[in-house]
């Protein structure tokens, strides 16, 4: 947005988005309007729009409290850079430059620090929703709307919009060390993340951040990021060189807080090899500035409508592919079973692991519960798998919700999901979600849960 936001500015534009909110049709679902997008699931077609461009910017940072007011579309590259200046960052990082605050609320995120605190939500302490009634009420844990509050995590947009959002920031040291421990099965990585998890040190060094890959069943890789006021040299993942592959090839490394949080977003994790961005010609030529997740998000989805690749592969005879675009917790003594479980389902590879256990164990947050007693592990996969000749979609992502559930873990609906209507909201707090509906949304403005993540509506 231009220039930095005012309280005044906040509310105006506040009086204006619930205007246009009211004057859109009663009979037409309402969606955001948004620059841009981390969703895999198609946009809502037959919908209005409502415009949230103006709610882009950081109201202002608390360094003596350590939080910061911020606009709901506030993208984390624009938090981190109104933060970092402060020696400030919030609690939790999502890994892509573009995801929005209100985004990672509403939705759930996850990162390296979410061993320690959890998900973004977790570190709200109140937040402005413009509720799909188009009232604007603020909600925090213990106000009067306290079951929005809780009730907002996992919500997608569909009880209202974050406005602005207070939140919980800590302190960085300019420095991150990251040593990559490589272990020769799941199960070993699987323990280790578990003493983390009580014991969070390594080699003598206190460990504040923790996430790893899995290449296959016997190389499995923890990075474990420690604090540093000083690095012997710092490497730069932003061009050349690609991070992901710097996890098998160095033991220790050494990384600006900027860099580190952004490590992963230059590549979209490994994701740009899709689009040939790895091969040493294309990568010289590939301009830096490009090389960023929103850009090849733009290129899939440009593939999503125009379908060229997919003519090309099959006037080539390849099979039909099914995307499988998914990050899924299951408890972490069962991560072999579902990684082996994948990789014959599907053969993918590398795939991500995060560690996360819920910050506060009283909390109870119904449309995502997990139990705070458990730590859970996130493996995330993103990519295009062949299909058996005669199978079509879902026939894959179909048989990882089932193994998900049989495993006693829980799958997020950023990308498509294909849950029958039942299961679906037995899995994802239902008898809570009808009461906050019929509460914040009575008319049905707002497309629900399950028409939003599964329908796509």
């Amino acid at each position: 947005m231009d220039g930095s936001p005012t309280t005044a500015s906040y509310e105006r534009r506040v009086a204006d988005l619930r205007r246009a909110l009211l004057a859109l049709p009663d009979d037409v679902p309402v969606r955001l309007r948004k620059r841009t997008s981390n969703l895999f699931r198609p946009r809502a077609s037959g919908s209005a729009a409502l415009d949230a461009e103006g709610f882009d910017g950081v109201l202002s940072v608390d360094p003596a409290n350590r939080t910061a007011d911020v606009l709901g579309m506030t993208t984390y590259e624009h938090l981190v850079d109104a933060t970092l200046p402060h020696g400030l960052m919030p609690l939790v990082v999502p890994q892509l430059k573009t995801i929005t605050l209100g985004g990672a609320v509403t939705g759930l995120g996850i990162e390296s620090s979410s061993f320690r605190n959890g998900c973004p939500h977790e570190s709200v302490l109140e937040m402005d929703v413009l509720t799909g009634a188009g009232e604007v009420v603020t909600a925090s844990a213990t106000n009067e709307h306290a079951d929005l509050f809780f009730g907002f995590p996992n919500s997608y947009g569909s009880l209202g919009y974050a406005l602005r959002l207070r939140i919980e920031l800590e302190e960085v040291q300019p420095f991150v060390h990251l040593r990559h421990v490589r272990f020769d099965s799941a199960d070993a990585c699987a323990g280790e993340i578990e003493r983390l998890c009580s014991d969070p040190t390594y080699a003598g060094e206190a460990v504040q951040f923790v996430d790893g890959m899995w290449v296959s069943a016997t190389e499995v890789y923890l990075t474990l990021g420690s604090w540093a006021d000083n690095a012997p040299y710092t490497s730069d993942y932003t061009g050349a060189d690609i991070y992901y592959l710097s996890v098998q090839r160095r033991e220790d490394d050494w990384l600006t807080v900027r860099d580190y949080l952004w490590r992963w977003d230059t590549d979209w994790f490994w994701c740009s090899r899709a689009f040939g961005a790895q091969q040493p010609l294309v990568r010289r030529l590939w301009p830096d500035r490009y090389l960023r997740s929103d850009v090849f998000w733009r290129l899939v989805a440009l593939e999503r409508r125009y379908g060229v690749k997919r003519r090309i592969d099959a006037l080539r005879g390849k099979p039909d592919l099914e995307y499988v675009i998914q990050d899924i917790e299951v408890p972490a003594p069962r991560l072999t079973e579902f990684v082996d479980f994948l990789h014959q389902q599907t053969g993918m590879t590398p795939v991500w692991l995060c560690p996360l256990r819920q910050r506060d164990p009283q909390a109870i947050w119904p449309l995502y519960a997990l139990d705070p007693d458990t730590t859970y592990v996130n493996v995330g996969f993103w990519g295009g798998v062949d299909l058996p000749r005669g199978e079509h979609e879902p026939f894959h992502n179909r048989a990882i919700e089932r193994k998900v559930a049989e495993l006693g873990g829980r799958k997020s609906l950023y990308s498509t999901a294909f849950y029958p209507e039942d299961e679906f909201w037995a899995s994802y707090g239902g008898p809570a979600y009808e009461v906050l509906k019929k509460t914040y949304d009575p008319d049905g403005r707002l497309a629900d849960l399950y028409a939003k993540t599964v329908q796509r509506r």
